[in-house]
């Protein structure tokens, strides 16, 4: 275990160069977000103002450098940092449990339309959505069962998601 550092004892030139990187690699996790994402942080105006910029710029080096402004700015306000991170934690547990959602329905369409698990598949769907239109999704997955038809396959997975989402 590290003994404490008294507070009077200032940082290390690498203990401060190691902090402004991890506030660096926040600004970049911060720029690299999609648009959707972005807008659903609540940011303080400059810092929102800074992270536009970054994300509007084209060009590697360029952008680079706004990161880098971006992580200056961020750097001044301990507590803005550390709500920003909070809220990037957030936004990244809602889309691990979007991913785990979105491969459970991968995986009951691919049991759907495959004959030998169809009745199984079937029944889980009926209890994880009971309003599904029943006879729909039979007609598709019957059409992907003996034609392959791969519009069918595409459509049964669409009806499931579209009924998860209601």
């Amino acid at each position: 275990m590290e003994n404490p550092t008294p507070p009077d004892v200032p940082l290390s030139r690498t203990k401060k160069k190691q902090q402004a990187k991890q506030v660096e690699d926040v600004a970049e996790q911060l720029v690299a977000l999609g648009d959707n994402q972005f807008s659903q942080l609540v940011l303080a105006e400059a810092v929102r103002q800074e992270a536009e910029l970054a994300r509007a710029t084209r060009g590697r080096s360029s952008q680079r450098r706004q990161v880098k402004h971006l992580a200056a700015v961020l750097r001044k306000s301990a507590d803005e940092l550390d709500e920003l991170l909070a809220q990037l934690s957030s936004l990244d547990q809602v889309s691990r449990s979007e991913k785990r959602q979105f491969h459970q329905l991968e995986k009951l369409r691919d049991r759907l339309c495959c004959e030998e698990s169809f009745d199984d598949a079937f029944n889980e769907m009926l209890e994880l959505t009971p309003e599904i239109d029943r006879k729909v999704i039979s007609r598709l997955a019957r059409s992907v069962h003996q034609h392959d038809d791969k519009r069918a396959y595409r459509e049964v997975f669409k009806r499931l998601r579209d009924e998860l989402e209601r």
